[in-house]
């Protein structure tokens, strides 16, 4: 049943009785340690720039005169 949803299920019911009922948590917060692109909040400055730019833009046609 590989690519199903039945199939998912039942591999996450093996994960958990194999790794324990934390396998997924630990997985994904392995995962959130070893992250490296902190985006925005590595950047704050980058993101004030980014917001400032997409306030300026304007989401109205410009109607022909």
């Amino acid at each position: 049943m590989p690519g199903t949803r039945e199939g998912g299920m039942k591999a996450a019911q093996t994960n958990k009785k194999l790794y324990g009922r934390e396998f997924y948590v630990r997985i994904g917060a392995e995962g959130g340690k070893r992250s490296t692109n902190g985006g925005f909040a590595a950047n704050p400055e980058l993101a004030r720039i980014a917001g400032a730019k997409g306030g300026r833009a304007s989401r109205k046609t410009k109607k022909a005169a």
